[in-house]
């Protein structure tokens, strides 16, 4: 079962490892989800985990790898429309699942924002619809264009089946008090009412057709034909709820812009309710949630906005949602079933992943016969054999997960499972990653085959081409199957020699079974046109661990090109601090900045005062560490408990005091996003041999386009490195560096001599220091308010 949320970490090595778990875990569920469409797990955990990431990264935030918990808004659209980038991110929301989930999001913005709790903060509420969004573009008042969400950044144009849909106006009418804008893109949810759907899949049955699994499943695949007279016949329906870009709005709050769209004729949900705080918004839900099963349409949750529009614009955004936003989702839903056996899926970090084989099963409407059981452990600690009866859950459009066993229902003779000692795709041995000196162990179990493993080869090929990386086309799991076992493509470099090759064999492509030389041309013409691609997507394509999505796209942000980011990476390399100082740094219960002041007392008086110091050298680590300012007594006990003695520590201290991190690994891992453990993933990906030649052999056939900004804002700090530190005054920190993120700045957690700006607040303390040490500009508040314009 997925952390709890609320949990807090033990100690910072703990909080390290359980971060480094998590962001394997969610991008395998991302690249499930969204690149095969075949989750494993339901969105309340796929949540929890997201939400058990943030509070770690919040509480060591020098550890904060963000973009692996960010990132996934939709799937890159299908090659079977044309594509629409859109001029503003369709981004998807975070969730809330727990009534103290709500209370947390408006104490959030509060907090951002500086209000205070007395002070007034008005919200919209409205029913989360259950649907496909959409972005429909009008000029002049003048229906011209509609687009799927897609990844986010790119949609599916699908402008001549949306015309066919009654309820969307092709023209706006304006109304007194909301003047049309010249441009506006008008953003909400098509979906299927429940009488419509089960007219719609009766209609299915009696011509023999498939049978759609729910409304949402039958709206998207409606919506998605290529043969619009088809969607035409769909009683397909919307509702708007928000907006892109625009040249103007008609009001200056959420709701004054939904009332503005329902006078120009565009359906609006009438449930829609303004609250004033967190006891109203929950009020609203449980009213929606009595009245969901009346309402005629799927919905499956509530979602809870901001108010105020300027308000808005201060929070911003993160990676993959607005701060201003959140759904708070209805529970799961469950079933019981037989559990027929389980699986052991081999994944590209050689990751072994048990998935359970159920008895198919409907689970809220939809068949499932699939279900993750995430990892051993859970299997041992909820006693899961062959043959139980399961309760599994599901929430949303996803595949289920074990939630529990019925024991009373338990047939004789079934056994415990047994964990794999070997890969079963290699005969490798299987592994857990153990920390001996922290005594603790990764809850995954790796294969150790590594590169000679051909499930991890096949899983990388697959993410490689995969929608979110390379996005090839006809490039499907079955293709890279094949083609791996049968010679043809064993590293991603292959694929863009693959028609060379075989123009040049004579075992054609086009001659094998399942292919014919139309399929064989549009493979290499999908394939050529990614020959040049963007930064972030191919970063994220070369399936690095630790670096999701987000951590690719902060990257490109940051460096711009691959050129620049690679030298950093070379930099970091002979920057990085040695074993002792890791060690010491990570060590539970002490934390990395007692740490650090600890080797650097204990190093300088060994070398300064060793005579003196030799004498009290034998004392207990207790004594040895009194006096010593910022160092705790949780943190002695956890030397304590780590050195036998006080020798030891010494022993310690010098050696990572001889190796500590230096610029350019600080730099690297300091950068908003990225942190340790992603610049520590980034190094030794690079470092092997066998790597690095992969990387060089595909820059030999295509082309990495520096990041391009979307709406990018060009200002006085775009491209410059800030960093905060102390209290600001006239806005919270979090709201400063996101503002600054907007207009084009680095926001990075430590000053370097590559830093060009420490914006100083009340209380600064060792940051200010280090600027001034270094030469680096430091600036008031006001200042820094006066230089962006503020």
């Amino acid at each position: 079962m997925p952390p709890r949320a609320k949990k807090p970490a033990s100690s910072e090595t703990d909080a390290r490892d359980e971060i480094a778990r998590l962001q394997v875990t969610i991008r395998h569920h991302d690249a499930l989800y969204f690149g095969k469409d075949a989750p494993e797990i339901s969105d309340a955990d796929y949540d929890k985990l997201r939400r058990r990431l943030e509070i770690l990264e919040a509480e060591f935030p020098h550890l904060k790898s963000a973009g692996s918990a960010s990132a996934k808004v939709g799937t890159a659209p299908s090659e079977g429309f044309g594509k629409i980038r859109h001029a503003v991110p369709m981004l998807s929301l975070g969730n809330a699942f727990e009534d103290s989930d709500v209370g947390e999001f408006t104490d959030r913005v509060r907090r951002f924002l500086s209000i205070a709790a007395d002070q007034p903060l008005a919200f919209t509420a409205e029913p989360k619809i259950d649907g496909l969004s959409i972005s429909l573009r009008y000029e002049d008042g003048n229906f011209v264009q509609a687009a799927t969400r897609g990844d986010g950044t790119e949609g599916e144009n699908v402008t001549a089946n949306v015309a066919t849909i009654k309820e969307i106006p092709k023209v706006l009418k304006a109304a007194a008090g909301h003047p049309l804008p010249d441009v506006i893109e008008v953003r909400g949810e098509i979906y299927l009412g429940h009488d419509d759907f089960r007219r719609l899949n009766g209609a299915q049955e009696a011509a023999g057709d498939k049978i759609f699994a729910n409304p949402r499943n039958a709206a998207a695949g409606s919506l998605r034909q290529l043969d619009a007279s088809i969607t035409a016949a769909r009683p397909l329906r919307f509702f708007a709820y928000t907006w892109g870009e625009t040249t103007n709005l008609p009001a200056q709050t959420q709701s004054g812009v939904i009332a503005a769209f329902k006078s120009w004729g565009l359906p609006t949900n009438p449930l829609m309710r303004k609250c004033a705080d967190a006891e109203a918004l929950l009020a609203y839900y449980r009213e929606i949630g009595e009245k969901r099963s009346g309402l005629g349409y799927d919905i499956d949750g509530v979602v809870y906005k901001v108010d105020d529009l300027d308000l808005q614009a201060r929070l911003g955004f993160v990676s993959r949602a607005p701060r201003w936003a959140i759904a708070h989702k209805f529970p799961a839903e469950q079933a019981t079933t037989t559990l027929l056996g389980i699986d052991i899926q081999v994944g590209r970090t050689g990751a072994l992943t048990p998935v359970a084989k159920l008895q198919p099963v409907t689970v809220g409407g939809v068949v499932v016969s699939n279900a993750t059981l995430h990892n051993e452990d859970e299997i041992a600690r909820k006693d899961v054999r062959v043959g139980d009866t399961v309760i599994v859950q599901r929430a949303g459009d996803v595949i289920p997960q074990v939630v529990s066993v019925v024991l009373e229902k338990r047939p004789p003779g079934t056994h415990a499972f047994v964990s794999l000692t070997v890969c079963p795709a290699c005969g490798s041995a299987a592994v857990r990653d153990a920390d001996e000196e922290a005594g603790t162990a990764d809850v995954v179990r790796r294969c150790t085959g590594g590169l000679t493993c051909p499930a991890q080869a096949k899983e990388r090929l697959k993410h490689f081409v995969s929608r979110n990386a390379f996005d090839i086309e006809g490039l499907g799991d079955k293709q890279i199957e094949a083609f791996y076992d049968d010679g043809r493509i064993k590293q991603p470099a292959d694929i863009f020699t693959l028609a060379a090759r075989d123009a040049a064999s004579a075992d054609k492509l086009a001659e094998q079974k399942g292919f014919g030389q139309k399929s064989v041309d549009k493979l290499f013409v999908s394939i050529d046109a990614r020959r040049t691609i963007a930064l972030d997507r191919f970063l994220f394509g070369l399936g690095i661990r630790h670096v999701g999505e987000g951590t690719a796209r902060d990257i490109a942000k940051a460096f711009g090109t691959f050129d620049a980011f690679r030298q950093a990476v070379d930099q970091a390399t002979k920057d990085r601090p040695g074993r002792e100082w890791q060690r010491l740094t990570t060590l539970p219960g002490l934390g990395p900045k007692s740490a650090e002041t600890i080797i650097t007392h204990l190093a300088n008086r060994t070398t300064h005062a060793s005579d003196l110091f030799a004498a009290s050298q034998h004392k207990p680590i207790t004594q040895m560490l009194t006096g010593i300012k910022g160092v705790r007594a949780g943190a002695v006990e956890a030397l304590e408990r780590a050195f036998a003695n006080s020798d030891a520590l010494v022993a310690a201290a010098r050696k990572a005091a001889a190796s500590p991190p230096r610029e350019c690994y600080v730099q690297l891992a300091s950068l908003n996003g990225i942190g340790e453990v992603a610049a520590d993933a980034l190094i030794d990906f690079f470092a092997e041999p066998h790597n690095a030649k992969a990387v060089t052999d595909l820059l030999a056939h295509i082309t990495v386009a520096p990041y391009q900004r979307v709406a990018a804002t060009t200002s006085a700090v775009t491209g410059k490195t800030v960093v905060f530190t102390g209290t600001l005054t006239r806005t919270s920190r979090n709201e400063a560096k996101a503002q600054a993120e907007r207009l084009g700045a680095k926001v990075a957690g430590s000053v370097s001599k590559k830093t060009d700006f420490v914006v100083a607040g009340e209380d600064a303390g060792s940051k200010l220091d280090k600027a001034r040490e270094l030469g680096v500009a430091v600036l008031t508040e006001d200042e820094w308010l006066k230089l962006i314009g503020g």
